[in-house]
């Protein structure tokens, strides 16, 4: 029996974050050869509680899953992907490429999530022209160009947190609407532009927290 499927559909942001990980587990399974998952299995794989992970996937899934057999893979990795935008290839830029920006171009697997990374951008004259992966690396002065040009409309920031405000303004200023920031600092960015900040140093600080605190219970 057909569910009702709607993309639209708003959801906690706690569950927005345990989609991806289920798609990508879901994903492998598919590889392997597997036609049917059940939201148990999921849970168990990815230590997770199972009723959750049955209302996460019943949420987003346009089927019901089948009785002792789970969900069909294809149909579901389907509804994820019209789900989290994967199945809509977005372009985007990225600014940076020192280590991390050079790891983000070349990861492989941001274009089956969606992702276009086409060219990274650098204020080292060294760089330009030179290629990363397949992804040529041009001077600043070219981005306002290239922006208005492909009309792209999302950028990646990977500069030093000092760097990162000067480097959002710009990208603003060309058009771009949604920036992905890396740097070590939070942006200001006009109203109607969407920023998401992947605090590493946050995350890094939790996860030491949270090793202290196990280290001194196992004592």
């Amino acid at each position: 029996m057909a569910t009702q499927h709607n993309t639209s559909l708003v959801v906690p942001k706690s569950t927005l974050s345990r989609l991806p990980l289920y798609y990508s587990h879901i994903r492998k399974m598919q590889q392997q050869g597997e036609k049917y998952v059940s939201a148990a299995a999921v849970a168990q794989s990815l230590n997770l509680n199972p009723v959750l992970v049955r209302k996460d996937l019943s949420g987003v899934s346009s089927v019901e899953g089948k009785p002792r057999a789970g969900f069909e893979i294809d149909t579901l990795l389907n509804d994820l992907s019209d789900f989290l935008g994967y199945n809509k290839v977005d372009e985007a830029i990225l600014v940076g490429v020192g280590s991390l920006g050079r790891l983000i171009l070349t990861n492989k697997e941001f274009s089956s999530m969606g992702l276009n990374i086409t060219v990274g951008f650098d204020k080292d004259p060294d760089l330009h022209g030179l290629q990363v992966g397949d992804k040529f690396i041009l001077p600043m002065e070219k981005m306002e160009s290239y922006i208005k040009r492909t009309g792209v409309k999302i950028g990646i920031i990977t500069v030093p947190a000092d760097q990162a405000q000067a480097v959002c303004d710009q990208m603003v200023e060309c058009g771009i609407l949604a920036i992905w920031n890396f740097a070590f600092t939070l942006l200001n960015v006009p109203q109607g532009i969407l920023v998401k900040n992947e605090n590493l140093p946050s995350s890094l600080a939790v996860l030491s927290h949270q090793l202290a605190k196990k280290l001194n219970n196992d004592k």
